[in-house]
């Protein structure tokens, strides 16, 4: 996600240690104590908000966890908004006209890893149960008009929007953070981007209605905004589809 502030890179301190630290105080990161309850990288005390989104969530996810309880270790209130390991970051920008941009990375803390993992076991099991030859078991799916292919796509509907959420939150106390931080007074401009780089979505392609699955990819139909991010201070790109 990649908010334009109307900010200026000649507003910035040239020290930002303290917009660094507000930052860091408003958004849980990383990962302790193995995920318990002492984890860093979730909240001890969720804040209003974030309990009133979790709510709006965890009926549709309890539904999904009374018939696969496996899936329900795990996600909850303390992990919404909050930024997680491996390459989820946060970061301060400048675009090409120096006007300063909040962007971050992060998706549905494991809930959607671990989704995908049973399903592709489950996918596989029905592969064996139904006597389908396939030249390598990873082929395995779920076969459009199944109960597993459903229980699928309910799922994976709510990791994603499990994902979005986590990253509105977390991108509203990036904005309240660096507001508090002593910065000089500043709005958000009409420009934002909030994209899934991992997920499935329902499109009509080829005179077709069909789910299309994208991996680490974003779509770019024309006129839909993306985000192509740089790695560890190489340069980031807001891109829009042709």
């Amino acid at each position: 996600m990649a908010v334009r502030t109307t900010l200026k890179a000649s507003s910035l301190p040239d020290n930002l240690l303290a917009l660094r630290t507000a930052i860091e105080a408003a958004v849980p990161h990383g990962r302790t104590d193995n995920g318990g309850r002492a984890d860093r990288g979730a909240w001890g005390d969720p804040p209003a908000e974030v309990e009133s989104a979790w709510r709006d969530l965890d009926a549709s996810y309890q539904l999904i966890v009374q018939k696969y309880p496996t899936l329900g270790r795990g996600n909850s209130a303390s992990h919404l908004g909050t930024l997680g390991t491996g390459n989820h970051f946060i970061e301060v920008c400048l675009d090409e006209a120096d006007q300063v941009w909040f962007m971050l990375h992060s998706g549905s803390r494991g809930v959607g890893n671990r989704i995908g993992t049973f399903f592709i076991e489950l996918a596989k099991k029905d592969m064996r149960t139904w006597m389908v030859n396939l030249p390598d078991q990873n082929l395995a799916y779920l076969p459009e008009g199944t109960e597993h292919f459903w229980d699928y796509w309910k799922a994976v509907s709510w990791a994603q929007k499990f994902a979005a959420k986590n990253r509105e939150l977390m991108m509203k106390a990036v904005v309240s953070a660096a507001q508090s931080s002593g910065l000089p007074p500043f709005e958000l401009t009409d420009l934002a981007v909030n994209c899934h780089h991992n997920y499935v979505a329902r499109e009509h392609h080829y005179g077709a209605d069909v789910l299309v699955t994208r991996k680490g990819a974003v779509r770019a139909a024309e006129g839909d905004l993306g985000i192509i991010p740089g790695s560890m201070g190489a340069k980031s790109f807001i891109v829009r589809g042709r």
